[in-house]
């Protein structure tokens, strides 16, 4: 029986990590990462349905590579209820810019329009 309960906690403890908060820079990671390594169901969860949208668009244009994605946070910036991220990839030589915004309690990479020129 005591075996029983604590298995039962072990894994109620398992569960319940994997929903914790992520911050915009550690979602921008994510999405970068899913989006240049083309793994559209972590791109989903981590987008607004705009923001997937817009990214999965351009999922067909990327050529397909084998190697490590590494990202690089340079800079975030707060602008009202949006959160603006730069970075870079070793995909990609120039910065790119992510504008978050929170659903549902996390934070989540929305479509910036062609208009919106962000803080950077």
């Amino acid at each position: 029986m005591k075996k029983i309960v604590i298995c039962s906690l072990i894994l109620l403890f398992i569960s319940c990590s994997g929903n914790k908060n992520l911050s915009p820079a550690e979602t921008a990671t994510i999405v970068a990462e899913s989006f240049f390594s083309k793994d559209k169901s972590t791109l989903k969860k981590h987008t607004t349905s705009e923001g997937y949208a817009s990214l999965n668009t351009l999922l067909d244009m990327i050529p397909d590579t084998e190697k490590e994605i590494e990202v690089d946070i340079l800079d975030e910036a707060v602008d009202g209820e949006a959160t603006w991220v730069k970075y870079s990839t070793s995909y990609d030589g120039k910065p790119g810019v992510f504008k978050l915004v929170q659903e549902d309690d996390q934070w989540k990479v929305t479509h910036n329009g062609p208009r919106e020129k962000g803080p950077f």
